[in-house]
């Protein structure tokens, strides 16, 4: 039989969570509660966080924090946070995105996960929280790596990340067959800072073109560098771009699109966002 216990910090219910291997978190429930609904969760409790820390937004300084249990209405409701409103939107409608939580979208399956692919790109630091001890940040990257081995321990409390700069210099598209909220074919984020009319150190993530979303390492290598002109790239940087754009991706074939088609739209995407062209 399930149960639900309401929790009234996070340091509780990382203490319950990490001293009883039955227990759930539920944060917005779109993840928990199919599994409940579809009988796949059918014993143990349902851990309810009412900390307010829990759904904070910090986005007024120069480091951004955001509470696990922040949903994607908040992040579409904070003009601090404009340039995050594409991925925000990308997940479902509105009635989805009013329960979906940051902290949730970190355990999306693929093809799900968008908005974890513009935090990957963002260089996020996930906020864990072992038993009543204090939060430590793990480098978004490794905790997806974690997620999937199984070796990820403590309760996510948040997610951390530097305030680009320039916010036009992040960019990100999800390529769906169903518009507006169909599930991802792929999508791609993008953090391109320059210093000097160059680019430097670049981000660039993928989502659905591996088991969790990666970063695209080959596409960073040939556009560490490379000259802008305004805020565009010129085509042979692109070029070179799209040629390493499908290094290191493990693209699955499910029922949205097959390897073969994620492998070929990949590129062209890629170049599109690259050079600014509208959706």
């Amino acid at each position: 039989m399930l149960g639900v216990r309401s929790c009234a910090t996070m340091a509780e219910a990382a203490g319950i969570l990490s001293g009883d291997r039955h227990a759930v978190l539920i944060g917005g429930g779109t993840l928990v509660m199919r599994d409940v609904n579809e009988g796949r969760l059918t014993e143990g409790t349902l851990v309810r966080i009412t900390d307010p820390a829990f759904q904070q937004v910090n986005a007024g300084g120069s480091r951004i924090e955001l509470g696990a249990g922040v949903t994607m209405a908040q992040l579409l409701a904070s003009r601090e946070l404009a340039f995050l409103h594409g991925p925000a939107r990308a997940i479902g409608g509105p009635a989805i995105r009013n329960m979906a939580t940051v902290g949730g979208n970190l355990f999306a399956a693929c093809p799900y996960g968008d908005f974890t692919v513009a935090l990957l790109a963002l260089d996020a630091q996930v906020v864990l929280q072992a038993g009543y001890g204090t939060g430590r940040g793990v480098p978004l990257d490794e905790f997806l790596a974690g997620r999937d081995r199984g070796t990820t321990s403590g309760l996510v409390t948040g997610v951390q990340f530097a305030r680009p700069a320039n916010p036009g210099e992040f960019h990100f598209r999800k390529i769906s067959r169903v518009k507006p909220k169909g599930i991802s074919v792929l999508s791609i984020a993008a953090y391109l800072p320059s210093q000097a009319g160059r680019v430097t150190q670049a981000r660039v993530a993928y989502g659905a073109m591996a088991p969790t979303p990666i970063r695209a390492r080959g596409v960073e290598r040939v556009l560490e560098g490379k000259a802008l002109n305004g805020m565009a790239l010129d085509a042979a940087a692109i070029q070179a771009a799209k040629q390493a754009a499908l290094e290191g991706c493990q693209p699955a074939t499910d029922a949205i699109a097959s390897e073969w088609y994620r492998r070929e739209v990949l590129p062209i995407h890629l170049g599109r966002l690259l050079a600014g062209e509208p959706r």
